[in-house]
């Protein structure tokens, strides 16, 4: 009988060699955090589901803690208690990996898979990470709808998409046709985009509202 082939990666392994100045800060975070995740970061969520949502890399005190994607920073308090409002998840968002959340028909992953210095990503790291992006869209047979949080995660996505990215600007509230998957774009829910008022709650939730809307028509 012929084998059958394995499934590509959604993520990198837990010691991937392949930017190696991410290799570097998370060696030297083992080192000075040794009880941390500190490792790449695995999509979090049903593959099964219809939305995935694409964020830029683990925080510092986030995912690269927690080990799981937006927990445990200010990111995440607003991302998961729009995914309560809006049905994409179920239980009580506690910022730990074990406090029992659950997504429902939705999944996270990001861009980049590895903390990045300064929360900066190199192009040349988006680039070599995305081959994980790719495998994480194509291992959802039921996906119609992606929402990218900020500018790179979208050009990712679009690449990752095979879109062309003068046919697909960013902006938050954005809308992008990919054959049966539809793009929406928001700005990334950072602390500092919310304090600045660049990203206010109500321009975070009218994304999923609309996501909500087109999933359910």
């Amino acid at each position: 009988m012929a084998s059958i082939a394995a499934l590509p990666a959604t993520a990198p392994d837990r010691n991937c060699p392949l930017c190696p100045r991410l290799a570097d800060f998370r060696a030297q975070l083992r080192a000075r955090e040794p009880d941390w995740f500190n490792s790449p970061v695995p999509p979090f969520g049903d593959p099964a589901g219809q939305l995935l949502i694409v964020g830029l890399a683990p925080g510092m005190q986030g995912a690269n803690r927690t080990g799981r994607p937006f927990t445990g920073d200010y990111a995440g308090d607003l991302l998961y208690a729009t995914l309560l409002e809006y049905g994409f998840a179920k239980g009580v968002y506690l910022a730990r990996p074990d406090d029992g959340l659950r997504l429902v028909d939705c999944r996270i992953g990001n861009a980049v898979h590895c903390l990045p210095p300064q929360n900066k990503p190199l192009p040349a790291e988006i680039n070599t990470c995305r081959q994980f992006l790719i495998a994480t869209i194509a291992g959802m047979p039921r996906l119609r709808s992606i929402v990218a949080l900020g500018r790179i995660a979208h050009e990712s996505t679009v690449k990752a998409l095979g879109l062309r990215s003068a046919a697909a600007p960013f902006g938050h509230g954005a809308v992008h046709s990919a054959g049966t998957i539809t793009l929406y774009d928001s700005y990334h829910c950072s602390r500092y985009n919310t304090n600045t008022r660049v990203l206010t709650p109500e321009m975070f939730r009218s994304v999923f509202a609309k996501v909500r809307a087109d999933l359910d028509s």
